[in-house]
Formats: structure tokens, sequence, C-alpha cells
């Protein structure tokens, strides 16, 4: 009979000759070895688990990404430039598999973030700011059958709010969603529970709206939102944003503070991805909120209804879909999809699209998610400064009823802030991103306004 051969205790030569580098940890390591009486296999095995994470470094070269856009003019040109020096930097991030970049495609921020109109596809990985601030921000529409557009645009003014002031707790936070709230770390705290509450019913600034307009196929009159999780999805940004820096530290000081991530096989990425899907509840909870008090007001019941995000990260078993402002066409990407539809905003003067699709090498199951800007809103502003706000808004809303909720007019959202329609729409058609099954024509829409300058609530406050 063979006999056991003697164990022969570790110092920190062994390690060293094993090929690890000399660090704090070595104390710690050797002395469970030891105790443990680990050898061969065993000892190499612990050791790769016990010593400092590996750092990880950005790609040398980007992942290659696919560009469904091209530039029909020289703003655009200029644009493209943008988006595509940005992407370069973004697609050497180490979590990267795969991008896309649509036809509605701008910078956002600086040189390595990515654009509005981008897709990034990362491994096991949530990138908070690659879905930024404004998470699940979407669109939902609701058929209101034969009415009049104006008693519907009228109706739901006197229910929706735009703007960051002067709302009044209209609506109470459901049961099971508080529930939800509570059994996550990073939502169940004061601040994010009484955000979710006092921002029920509202709908923010910016670019968000609430369109009404009528279906060329049928002639009803359809009501479409636009905005995302409002505050409380801003204040878990910030959590995503300080987990995923804290991680970048460690596992690759190199990457761009931006570009951070926070890996799904930890407590804390679990724990953030359902907060996510927490948020997205909120958010359809919030479209839906107006949407049927509108309907209730009216005394109509829906004839349809469907929304889609186009702002958010979508998961396929171990691959993480970030859309920064991008449209998701595939159904493993929306669990509660009617039947494929998709909306697709454009300006405030042009056609919502209906949109249905599919998966390509291309597109990575995704569209654009509206017409895109080619410059910022300052230089839209200075490009129209030969002209008085009030010219500039009747040439660009004639035959519209548009109206600002902070009664200011913003120039920056009338239709000559984005690009051509009609190229975003071509560009879809020549690189395979959803076909067009209906348009929402429009009538009128609601938007914040300039509400920084003089609200309706502050004056009533001043009174």
């Amino acid at each position: 009979m063979q006999e056991e051969s003697q164990f022969i205790p570790i110092n920190g030569n062994t390690l060293i000759q094993l090929g690890f580098k000399s660090g704090k940890w070595f104390k710690e390591a050797i002395a469970y070895a030891n105790t443990h009486k680990l050898a061969g296999e065993a000892l190499l095995t612990y050791l790769q688990t016990a010593g400092p994470t590996p750092v990880v470094e950005p790609h040398p070269s980007p992942i290659p990404f696919s560009i469904n856009i091209r530039a029909e003019s020289p703003a655009e040109e200029e644009n493209v430039k943008q988006v595509l020096s940005t992407m370069n930097a973004l697609m050497k991030t180490p979590t990267l598999v795969a991008g896309a970049i649509m036809p509605d495609a701008c910078p956002t921020g600086g040189i390595g973030q990515i654009p509005v109109g981008g897709v990034a596809v990362a491994k096991n990985a949530i990138h908070p700011a690659m879905h930024s601030a404004d998470i699940c921000c979407s669109v939902m529409m609701t058929n209101f059958g034969n009415i009049d557009p104006k008693k519907v645009l009228d109706a739901a003014h006197n229910i929706t709010h735009f703007g960051g002031g002067g709302r009044k707790d209209l609506f109470d936070l459901p049961g099971e969603l508080l529930a939800l709230f509570k059994q996550n770390a990073y939502l169940n705290n004061q601040k994010s529970i009484s955000t979710a509450h006092s921002h029920l019913g509202t709908q923010g600034d910016g670019n968000h709206f609430l369109y009404v307009g009528k279906s060329r196929n049928t002639g009803h009159t359809i009501l479409v939102t636009h905005h995302g999780s409002r505050g409380v999805g801003a204040q878990l940004y910030r959590v995503g944003m300080g987990l995923a820096e804290s991680f970048r530290k460690v596992l690759s000081p190199n990457t761009l503070p931006k570009n951070a991530w926070i890996p799904f096989d930890t407590e804390e990425g679990k724990t953030y991805w359902e907060a996510l899907q927490i948020l997205r509840q909120w958010t359809k909870l919030n479209h839906s909120i107006i949407h049927d008090k509108t309907l209730q007001s009216l005394n109509k019941e829906a004839v349809d209804r469907f929304w889609n995000e186009h702002n958010f990260v979508f998961k396929d078993k171990d691959l993480f879909y970030h859309a920064k402002g991008a449209t998701p066409l595939d159904d493993r990407f929306v669990p509660d999809s009617k039947d494929g539809l998709r909306l697709i905003p454009l300006n405030m003067s042009e056609p919502i699209l209906v949109v249905k699709g599919t998966t390509t090498a291309t597109n990575l199951g995704f569209a654009p998610h509206g017409a895109g800007r080619n410059m910022s809103r300052s230089q839209h502003q200075k490009s129209k400064a030969h002209q008085t706000i009030k010219e500039v808004f009747k040439e660009e809303t004639k035959g519209l009823d548009v109206r600002f909720f902070s009664k200011e007019i913003d120039v920056s959202e009338l239709p000559s802030a984005y690009k051509n329609a009609q190229s975003v729409q071509n560009q879809m058609k020549e690189f395979g991103l959803g076909e067009v099954i209906d348009e929402i024509m429009p009538y009128g829409c609601i938007m914040a306004g300039n509400w920084q300058k003089d609200p309706p609530w502050r004056k009533n406050k001043n009174k």
C-alpha cells in the first residue's frame, strides 16, 4: 500500500513561484491554505478565487458596430462624424460585444459616451450611463375611437402635468407596487417612495409630450404620451452610477468613468436589475393613469392600447442590450408586446409611426426612437435668433393645436430643431429598421415649454 505523501506548508515564495503578485492578501491566503492542507490543483483553485480580482483592460481597438445612418446634408455630416467618434471610443469598453447606431443618432456628453440612437450590447454587465437618468423613457398609445381630437386634448390637458414644480399628489401608489419598492434595497427609502407617489400623473420636461392625432388607417382619435420614470428613475440612476464606479476602480480603472458597469453576477447587479424592472412597472402605470383618467372624463372606453420603451436595458440570457434612444423591435425585449407593434414619434408636426419589424444582424433587434437632432438646443436657438419666438412658433405649428404647459414657448422643441422626418423614414427602409403599419396624423400636442421662466404654479403661489 502506497504511503500518503506528506503535506509541505507553503509560504510567500510558493505563491510568487506560482505566478501570483505579492500583496496584503498573501497572509490570509497562506494561513487558510496551510490550515486546510491545500496542495496541487486544490491550492491553485483556491488562490485564483482568494487573490485580487484581475484588472480588465479596455479593448485596444473598437469592437465592430453596425452603422444604420447616412449623412444627407453638411449639418448631418458633422453630426455623423461626432457620433462615429464617440461610438469608436465607447466600443473599447471591455464588457461590450456588439453595438449599433440608428438614423436618429446624435452625440450626448463627451467622447466615449453612448449617443442618442445608440445600442450597446454587454456581457453580464449593466452600464447605468448607457440607460441614463431618464430610465424607461417610453411611449404609450390609446385609441379613443370616433371622437373629436380637441375634446381629447382638452381633457388630457386638465389631467397631465409638465414641468419641475406644482405637483399635487393626486394619485395613490398601488399597494402591490409599494411592496415591491420596499423589497428592493435601492428603492426602499423615503425619498424614492415619496417621489414615486408625488410624480404619478406627471410627464416632466424636455422632449416629453402628450400628442393627439388620428389614425391614417381608421380615422380614430389616438392619444400618445411620452415620458420616463421621472424623479424616481433619476434617483436610482445616481445609485447605479455610484455602484458602477466602485466596481470600475477595482475591475477596470482604465475604463472611462461614464462606461463603468455593475457585474450582473453580483448581489448588487441582481438587485439593480430588479430595481429597473420595478421602475418599468411604475412608468407603465404612470402612462396608464393619464390615459385612463382622460377616458373616464370623456366617458369613453379604449378601443386599443400598447406601449414600448426606447431608453432602457433589455436582457437576453447573459447579454444586456443598452438602448439609449432606440426602439426594440424584437418581442423578446418587450414582454407585454401587443402584436409586435411599436411607436416611433418624429416631431410635433409629423405623424407618429406605428411599426413592426424583425431582428437582423445589423439592427440587433432595434429601430430609431424618433427624428433626433443635428445640433444642440442652444445652437438651434441661435439659428432662429433673426426671428421672434412667436414668429417661429406660428410658422412651424401652422394648422396644429400646440400648447406649452408653462405657457412659455420652447423653441428648441419646435419641428426645425429635429432631423428631417422623411429622411429618417427613408433610412429606416434602407437599413431594414421596421415597416410602417399605420401613421397617427397630428392634431396637436402639449409639452412643458420653458417652465423655468415663470410657470403658472409660481405665479399662483406669488398671488
